[in-house]
Parts: structure tokens; C-alpha cells; sequence
């Protein structure tokens, strides 16, 4: 089984609030593939990863503010893009992530 939604199936059975970020799409190169996912809970828990370590801080504050809001989002994440770039995305593709709320 994905050791990820393991993860998400034990916070969710403890009750917790939890967010799911998975990388959809890639564009030219990307750190991981598509269907690569991390999860996080409403107490910052993490598990996994979407970028090997690039992007997942502002990944974090995406899944947050899913928890907080129930909405997801898709984010997009690229050399050309002023946020990743700061936080090192330096591949020079595009990643597509999308984050939501886990409710089951």
C-alpha cells in the first residue's frame, strides 16, 4: 500500500484534519513524477513529498489553509514563477500540485 494515504487513513481514524497534496501534471523536468503526494495534518504533521524538498514549504501552507477552509486548489509551480523560484525550484520545469481536504 502507499505509505502516504497509510498516513492519512491512521490521522483521519485519530480524528485528525488532514490535507492531501498530489503532483498531478509535470511540464518539461520536475524532482518527482506525477501521482507523487504528501500529506499533512491540522498539527503539521507531515508525511511524503511533491518536490523533494523545493517546494514543500509553501506546499505546507497550501495544505494548512486547506484543512482551515475545506477548498481545494491547484498550484502551479515553475522557474518562472517569482514564489518557486525563491523557494528553489530550480529544475526548470513546471509542476502542477493539487491540495485538498481528506473528508473520508
Amino acid at each position: 500500500m502507499n505509505p502516504v494515504v497509510d498516513k492519512v487513513a491512521r490521522w483521519r481514524e485519530e480524528d485528525k484534519q488532514v490535507a492531501l497534496a498530489t503532483v498531478v501534471r509535470v511540464e518539461r523536468s520536475g524532482p518527482l513524477g506525477p501521482g507523487t503526494s504528501m500529506a499533512v495534518s491540522e498539527e503539521g504533521e507531515v508525511a511524503g513529498s511533491v518536490s523533494g524538498g523545493c517546494v514543500e514549504p509553501a506546499v505546507f501552507e497550501e495544505a494548512m489553509a486547506a484543512i482551515e477552509s475545506g477548498e481545494p486548489k491547484l498550484l502551479s509551480y515553475g522557474i518562472s514563477d517569482e514564489e518557486a523560484f525563491g523557494v528553489g525550484l530550480t529544475c526548470g520545469g513546471v509542476i502542477h500540485i493539487f491540495v485538498e481536504r481528506v473528508d473520508w
